[in-house]
């Protein structure tokens, strides 16, 4: 059984979205960050950087923080969507890595800056947005001929997925990405995608383009 410390966002999305392709048992703990719960001295001692998502294994009573790391175990621990080696493992290893060190960041900003803080800084939104367009450019381009990012769904999929799911908050209109919109939306079809996505609580139905 694994305990799943998270939210509604992109990064906790993640780590539900694995749990459920997995079909792995998980017992889910809100942590509301509306009330600043990440900076309890509880959720300290599981994540020491307070910021979600979080488990710990039941198995073993490891705990471990940082949403990359987290689908790494789990992929890992259970021998899916993750390669055994060669190619298709640094394949996978580095688009994990891009998704954590680009739309990740990037994209945040983006809701940091054009979603809640409109008109604070133009250069701060245009510098932002720029680069979230280059990353959506690039995604795009890798996903002109792959059905997914690495060859199979993958964690690199699932880890970026999330960050996508809020176009709107980015003011992305997909249609500009077809091949990011095509991607996107055979993996919002997914049954574990749409279940995943709601945990820890019900916020919206997932974005769907037009």
């Amino acid at each position: 059984m694994i305990d799943l410390y998270t939210w509604a966002t992109p990064n906790g999305r993640k780590v539900s979205i694995l749990l459920e392709e997995l079909a792995m048992p998980y017992t889910t703990h809100a942590v509301d960050l509306t009330k600043g719960e990440q900076f309890s001295p509880e959720f300290l001692k599981i994540s020491p950087n307070n910021r979600i998502p979080a488990i710990v294994d039941g198995d073993n009573g490891m705990t471990l923080m940082e949403s990359g790391a987290i689908l790494l175990y789990l992929a890992d621990k259970a021998g899916r969507f993750l390669p055994k080696d060669g190619e298709p493992y640094w394949r996978t290893m580095e688009w994990l890595m891009w998704q954590i060190g680009g739309p990740g960041p990037m994209f945040g900003q983006v809701h940091h800056f054009v979603k809640y803080n409109k008109g604070k800084s133009e250069y701060a939104e245009t510098r932002y947005l720029t680069e979230a367009k280059r990353l959506y450019d690039v995604l795009d381009r890798k996903l002109a001929d792959n059905e997914y990012l690495t060859g199979d769904y993958s964690i690199a999929d699932i880890a970026t997925w999330p960050w996508v799911s809020r176009y709107e908050w980015q003011t992305i209109d997909l249609n500009a990405y077809p091949n990011v919109k095509r991607w996107y939306i055979t993996i919002a079809q997914r049954p574990a995608v749409d279940k995943g996505y709601q945990v820890p609580i019900f916020v919206n139905t997932i974005p769907l383009p037009d």
